[in-house]
């Protein structure tokens, strides 16, 4: 399913919208060449993301996911399975698991955290980073499979 369009303060609807990366490159990522930069570093973070095998869910909030046409960074907020074992991560995937690490080395603010650490709940948790700092509320994306 598309993205809906943006609302008039440039942000998606209030909501998860889900989406594909796909969906969401094409959609977000082709143009300034900043929105393409940081579009790279979402799907490098993806690809390792998922690449554990305990991806639950991935959600991109912030600029990113507005009409702001230089976002500085991506924000991600990953859902991964209560079997996953960061001790068994390595490399540039375990930088994906390290908030500092992560913005110094994809430009990605990452948090995380397994499913049974979902208080109250794993969707109020998703659906708590709808809200900005000034206490309003946006939309946000959910990657789906295809």
């Amino acid at each position: 399913m598309p993205l809906p369009p943006f609302t008039e303060t440039g942000d998606l609807p209030q909501g998860v919208h889900r989406a594909t990366l796909e969906e969401v490159l094409e959609r977000l990522g082709q143009a300034p060449l900043q929105r393409k930069v940081v579009a790279t570093r979402l799907k490098r973070v993806y690809e390792l993301a998922a690449a554990t095998g305990a991806l639950k869910r991935f959600i991109v909030f912030g600029s990113f996911v507005t009409a702001k046409s230089d976002p500085d960074d991506v924000d991600v907020f990953l859902v991964m399975h209560n079997t996953f074992d960061l001790t068994r991560v390595s490399g540039e995937t375990r930088l994906v698991f390290d908030h500092p690490a992560a913005q110094a080395h994809f430009g990605a603010s990452i948090f995380w955290l397994r499913q049974l650490a979902a208080l109250p709940s794993e969707e109020e948790s998703v659906t708590g980073w709808q809200l900005k700092r000034e206490g309003t509320r946006r939309g946000i994306v959910e990657l789906t499979e295809a």
